[in-house]
């Protein structure tokens, strides 16, 4: 999936808060869970849409037009993706971030992330520009095999 044009597209605003909406996030949510994943970006499923989900200890947070506000120190650690099966590297992420974002009913919110969660959020908003985690690399590392 790694050479899927669309990973490398910006995906477009929501602007319909509804039954679709509302569908998309339900599947994305079904699909992460039989993943046992940490995070997924709509277009990860082939919707060009700026929604993302993040489980972090059976906690999902849908996030709909998601935007970084704030971030603050850094934090270095191995990332994977589904989109990249049995890959892996090291990126620099921040280690906290605030992140503005709507809601299923399409209220806005904040969330702040710390060490793990902050790396999903910017891992997932990432996806939304067309950004995969190898974009991110720390300096001098690779892409590297990783067995199930």
């Amino acid at each position: 999936m790694e050479d899927d044009p669309i990973l490398r597209k910006t995906s477009r605003p929501v602007e319909k808060f509804d039954d679709r909406l509302f569908q998309l996030l339900d599947d994305m949510k079904d699909t992460l869970k039989k993943a046992n994943g940490l995070g997924l970006a709509a277009v990860q499923i082939g919707v060009l849409r700026r929604v993302v989900i993040v489980n972090i200890d059976e906690k999902y947070i849908e996030l709909i037009n998601p935007e970084i506000v704030e971030s603050e120190g850094e934090q270095s650690a191995e990332e994977a993706c589904l989109s990249l099966p049995h890959k892996a590297g090291k990126t620099i992420r921040p280690m906290t971030v605030k992140v503005r974002a709507q809601n299923r009913d399409g209220n806005w919110c904040m969330y702040k992330g710390t060490e793990l969660q902050a790396r999903c959020f910017c891992h997932e908003l990432d996806h939304l520009d067309g950004k995969l985690y190898p974009d991110r690399l720390a300096p001098g590392e690779k892409v590297f095999l990783v067995e199930d």
